[in-house]
């Protein structure tokens, strides 16, 4: 099987403005010489047409989430992947903490919403992760795990697995190296154990609290393929000097997945 090509996603939350877009441009022109690296921003969902004009060919826009249903439906205020997908989104992110925490999302509604995404042809970047309490509990593991069982429903190139420990996430703290590549351990052998050989195909990034200060050493670690990174995303400069620190920047050039 081939090398799966490194992603390192920008999840720019609730900020930035139209204004903001001219960031992607900058991005592009900023990573030109990138190489065998994706490079994926996820605006709000009302940037993401705008967002595709500014970001040229070297940057790919996703979504920050979508709507369960494959389907056209009478559901206000959701938007589907195929709606997404109109719009010029290629990624979706699903089952952020941010939604399992703060919209009561399940791992069951987690799958679904992949699901939808993989039916629209948009490629889910599905999150997991535990809380402080959870792992100062020793609990880390076995709470992943059941997060990857239960939230992934397949394995494929078009499948993105996110481990972002919750306690990490905008707080300027990270896991330990060793913690990282345990539980990307984790990931990788739950999926195995689910999916078989097929497992290998999908990508595994880190995320919570990546910036250009910390990047290259954990795009260093054994199982880490990328990084799904918050706040430092919102600035070009920021964001680039992490795409820069992974090993392959330099290497030739990959058409974007």
């Amino acid at each position: 099987m081939a090398a799966r090509t490194p992603l390192i996603a920008g999840n720019w939350k609730m900020f930035g403005r139209l204004a903001a877009l001219g960031e992607l441009t900058e991005l592009g022109r900023l990573t030109a010489a990138v190489g065998a690296v994706d490079i994926l921003i996820c605006p709000p969902a009302p940037y993401i047409a705008p967002a595709c004009a500014a970001a040229g060919a070297r940057v790919i826009v996703g979504a920050q989430d979508c709507s369960p249903r494959a389907e056209d439906n009478a559901r206000t205020g959701e938007v589907s992947a195929a709606m997404l997908a109109d719009a010029g989104a290629r990624y979706v992110i699903v089952g952020h903490s941010e939604r399992r925490t703060f919209h009561g999302e399940t791992n069951a509604l987690v799958r679904q919403k992949a699901q939808s995404a993989l039916t629209a042809g948009l490629a889910p970047i599905i999150c997991v992760g535990e809380t402080l309490e959870q792992r100062q509990a020793g609990q880390a593991a076995e709470v992943v795990a059941a997060q990857v069982r239960e939230s992934v429903p397949s394995a494929s190139p078009s499948v993105v697995v996110a481990y972002e420990p919750v306690w990490a996430i905008g707080a300027q703290i990270t896991p330990s190296l060793h913690e990282i590549a345990e539980i990307h351990a984790v990931v990788a052998r739950t999926l195995a154990e689910s999916f078989g050989e097929a497992a290998r195909a999908v990508r595994l990034l880190y995320g919570g609290s990546v910036s250009p200060a910390n990047a290259a050493e954990i795009f260093a670690v054994e199982g880490v393929d990328g990084a799904l990174v918050g706040r430092a995303s919102l600035k070009a400069a920021d964001f680039a000097a992490i795409i820069l620190a992974h090993p392959t920047a330099g290497k030739a050039s990959a058409a974007p997945h």
